[in-house]
């Protein structure tokens, strides 16, 4: 490696303060956990469908026949399955609309506030589903896809507003080797997510949920009094400024062109009002940006085997 690269990382590293740092393990573990929940609720399944099931299949409680027969939802196990499947389809729709949803929310509203309450509402939604429901044994159907439609729409507050703080706390500079190290957070929350349900889950499917919510919950509770949005909020300049000034920094003082052109001083004020000029492009124009539609095919397609598997 040559000498000037190597000087070249040195400096990258030294620009990141302790801010920096901390917004990189807060953004990347919130996400972390709002895939820790998603991945329980695909290692419990087996467990969700023999408690659905009548008694006659199911050595797993001890309950007279009498009242499980009154309280069971489908007939076998393949049925129970099945919606099982049709929670997770319905989960990913309402999840792909509310990343819409999301993102404009999060544009108008502080990142913060969005990304807590979509963490902490979520929290309450899984446990719902997962705890409560078990515990009242109260089996619905509609109960169980409604709120699976919300836990869906809840969890699509995380991705557009981790990014956005990311994208604010970190330039050009470096940032596909950050971005690089930060996108391992979805893998880490899958593990993450299995290994707290299997920790618990011999004590019933309920706990795994009920883990993973409470830790999820107190995630959505740091994130609210810890995470600090831009650099702004605490005095320090902006990412557009620092990478305005390194522009200015490494332009030459004096050229040809500076000479000819001393009777503009205008230059730089022109630069700055067309910058600030650019409006943000529509959701078509975001769609016909090259590669955003096999990113998304390629996203869809493996969330769908990911969830069906």
């Amino acid at each position: 490696m040559a000498w000037p690269d190597i000087f070249q990382r040195g400096t990258l590293l030294s620009r990141f303060s302790h801010h920096h740092v901390v917004v990189f393990l807060l953004t990347f573990f919130s996400y972390s956990l709002l895939h820790a929940s998603r991945k329980t609720f695909s290692n419990v399944k087996v467990s969700i469908s023999k408690q659905w099931t009548p008694s006659a299949f199911n050595k797993s409680i001890e309950l007279p026949v009498e009242i499980w027969s009154s309280n069971h939802l489908f007939p076998s196990a393949e049925e129970a399955t099945l919606f099982l499947g049709t929670l997770d389809t319905i989960f990913l729709f309402s999840y792909a609309v509310g990343l819409f949803i999301s993102g404009i929310v999060g544009d108008r509203l502080n990142l913060r506030w969005v990304l807590s309450f979509g963490m902490c509402s979520s929290a309450l939604v899984v446990f719902v589903f997962g705890t409560l429901t078990e515990w009242l044994r109260f089996y619905n159907k509609g109960l169980y896809c409604c709120l699976w439609i919300v836990n869906g729409l809840l969890q699509s507050t995380g991705w557009p507003c981790v990014v956005a703080v990311m994208g604010n706390w970190f330039g050009k500079a470096g940032r596909g080797v950050v971005f690089g190290l930060w996108s391992a957070c979805a893998s880490v929350g899958n593990i993450l997510g299995a290994c707290l349900a299997s920790s618990v889950l011999q004590y019933g499917y309920e706990y795994a949920f009920l883990v993973t919510a409470a830790v999820q919950f107190a995630g959505g509770i740091i994130i609210f009094f810890g995470l600090l949005v831009s650099p702004e909020e605490i005095g320090l300049p902006g990412i557009e400024a620092e990478e305005n000034f390194e522009e200015d920094s490494h332009r030459p003082l004096i050229n040809g062109a500076d000479n000819e052109d001393e009777s503009e001083p205008n230059y730089s004020i022109q630069e700055d009002d067309t910058a600030s000029q650019v409006k943000a492009i529509s959701f078509y124009q975001a769609c016909c940006l090259p590669g955003v539609i096999p990113f998304i095919c390629l996203d869809v397609s493996g969330a769908l085997a990911r969830e069906w598997k």
